[in-house]
């Protein structure tokens, strides 16, 4: 158990308070305890704050002049001071995680299926009924938890944690520390087809391209990542994907972008770095996206963004039914509005 004053120490936070008090864990304010640690991120949960047990809390400079202040038990408490009470958070969850997480054992099962060529690093561990393909390098360190499919000539960094029932194609690249979610398939064929509506047919497009995924990657249960069809699909460093995204062939997603769930990304779309993009957006293909752009949930884009650090909506406010009913019968009815407009702005000309 990690003393507050340690605590502070290994992630150059500010202490407030009595540094030889002991973290047994963390929890969220309502339900932590006087030997749990909380995090304030959002000045609307400062009330909850102050009626906290915890016995220590992540604050900002901000948050902390505010609680020091107040007419509370906060006046008592302990505090971690910190620019980024959310990161701080999450990186010493990290670090109780790790501790509570059994490591695992070099080696490969007796199950596991190794192909001709294979390289698997000494330290890699190969779980149960895992197909490794032809030509397969898998680096040191690296966790594939079981039933786990890696096509021929692809190949998997260091350190990376690999979940049961994922699907990695042929000549699918990943980084070092990349952690996949079950389920999540990588490199499957891109939607290709060409019309011969003579022959009444649809042809298939070969997927030639490969999946290029940088390090510290994580990307989340059920997501598909498509193969290019000529040039590859490109996911750059520190990228963080969630459940259910469908990345098409030939995308490209900058570094240090995250995605929310059931977004999807059509072909040949080029996301730039650092952006925030909610939860079931779609974007139309051939599009370019600017770096530091924020997509809210459940909007649609449908051209390029071109200017860097923007934010966009498209999704219309939730509203009670009926005025739901209202604002769209108004919606139906704006082109004869604008008709109508027009024909009194000719009578006011003619009037003057």
């Amino acid at each position: 158990m990690p003393s507050i004053a340690e605590l502070a120490a290994q992630y150059s936070a500010r202490l407030v308070g009595d540094g030889h008090a002991k973290v047994t864990g963390l929890a969220p304010l309502s339900e932590a305890s006087t030997h749990e640690l909380a995090f304030l991120a959002n000045p609307l949960y400062r009330k909850e704050a102050l009626n906290s047990r915890a016995g220590c809390l992540i604050v900002s400079e901000a948050d902390y002049e505010f609680l020091s202040n107040s007419e509370s038990p906060c006046k008592s408490k302990n505090f971690l001071v910190t620019q980024n009470p959310y990161a701080l958070f999450a990186r010493i969850s990290q670090g109780f995680e790790k501790k509570s997480t059994p490591s695992f054992s070099a080696g490969i099962h007796p199950s596991a299926l190794i192909e001709e060529g294979a390289i698997v690093a000494k330290s890699a561990c190969i779980g149960p009924f895992c197909h490794i393909g032809k030509n397969v390098k898998v680096g040191a360190n690296t966790n594939l938890k079981g039933h786990v499919s890696i096509g021929d000539g692809a190949s998997i960094g260091d350190g990376a944690l690999i979940y049961p029932n994922v699907t990695i194609y042929h000549d699918c690249h990943l980084g070092d520390r990349a952690i996949i979610h079950s389920g999540a398939v990588i490199g499957s064929d891109g939607f290709g087809f060409a019309p011969d509506l003579a022959a009444g047919e649809w042809v298939k497009v070969p997927q030639i391209g490969k999946v290029i995924i940088g390090h510290d990657v994580e990307i989340g249960s059920n997501t598909s990542v498509d193969r290019g069809a000529l040039a590859d699909t490109v996911i750059e460093d520190g990228c963080k994907i969630d459940n259910l995204v469908q990345i098409a062939h030939n995308v490209h997603i900058g570094s240090l972008t995250v995605i929310a769930g059931n977004t999807a990304i059509a072909g040949s779309t080029r996301i730039g770095k650092m952006c925030m993009i909610g939860g079931s957006s779609s974007f139309s293909g051939h599009l370019t996206i600017a770096d530091r752009t924020t997509i809210s949930g459940g909007t649609t884009i449908i051209r390029s963004i071109d200017q860097p650090g923007q934010h966009y909506t498209s999704i219309f406010p939730m509203l009670p039914h009926a005025d739901w009913e209202k604002n769209a019968a108004i919606l139906r009815s704006l082109d004869k509005m604008r008709t109508r407009v027009k024909e009194l702005e000719q009578q006011l000309k003619l009037i003057k």
